[in-house]
């Protein structure tokens, strides 16, 4: 069975498996928890705790998992398995690269390690960016890249360009590449980039030279921007130049 734990700290939910886990267990226990947080509309962060008294699953159970998940995946903000159980831990830890949100193991005795991990994830998008009154939008990035926030940006560049025809350029300002948090990441930031290379007049990169790698990716990936790149403290020039008129499509890498 499943059981709802009444400990958690605000903002966290916890469920605990003991014995068998039935598809009555998912009906009755994590269902009513998504459809609640549906309805509140928050996000989920849930601790797992499978411990000693737990046996297996019911195939229903684990196809009702899967079916449960597919279907909440963007509600789910981070997830912590507390287990010594060995194929639970190894399992998990070779799938949680597909989930769309942070995954941890934690040992049986690392339960409170958990919920404070859960509890001190950020909300909301990982990267923060604005759109400035010379219509550049400025990205800053110091964290592993999530899929939410690919959302926010496009829901602000889709709100600019339902008014405009593209946007004027996009600052990228980033002190290192600290790539994507998990495949969900880097599923929607391909999307991202499908969906709006071709709405963008200039791409500046302001970074460390570490990262000058990336200037023919944004060359290759937006085929109609210039694309140049700026030192790390050069984001106001970075900003200044990609607010500035298109000259041609050039992929000049230095300025």
């Amino acid at each position: 069975m499943l059981e709802r734990a009444t400990d958690a700290p605000a903002g966290v939910d916890a469920v605990k498996a003991i014995g068998t886990v039935s598809k009555s267990d998912y009906q009755t226990v994590v269902e009513p928890l998504i459809e609640d947080a549906r309805r509140e509309g928050r996000r989920i962060r849930i601790l797992c705790e499978i411990g000693p008294e737990f046996t297996s699953f019911t195939p229903a159970a684990a196809w009702e998992d899967l079916k449960v998940g597919m279907g909440a995946l963007r509600l789910f903000e981070g997830c912590a398995v507390v287990s010594d159980v060995r194929w639970i831990r190894e399992s998990t830890r070779l799938t949680s690269f597909l989930m769309a949100c942070p995954v941890r193991v934690f040992g049986s005795q690392e339960r409170d390690e958990a919920l404070r991990w859960l509890a001190s994830l950020p909300e909301g998008p990982g990267i923060s960016h604005q759109l400035t009154d010379s219509e550049v939008l400025v990205v800053e990035v110091e964290q592993p890249l999530r899929a939410q926030d690919f959302d926010a940006l496009a829901l602000t560049v889709d709100t600019w360009l339902g008014t405009h025809d593209a946007l004027t350029g996009v600052v990228i300002h980033a002190r290192e590449f600290p790539g994507w948090e998990n495949i969900g990441g880097l599923i929607r930031h391909v999307r991202f980039i499908r969906d709006h290379h071709r709405k963008v007049r200039k791409i500046a990169l302001a970074a460390d030279s570490k990262v000058a790698a990336l200037v023919p990716q944004l060359a290759n990936h937006f085929v109609r921007a210039e694309v140049r790149r700026f030192a790390y403290d050069e984001l106001d020039d970075a900003v200044a130049w990609a607010a500035g008129p298109p000259v041609g499509q050039s992929t000049a890498a230095g300025p």
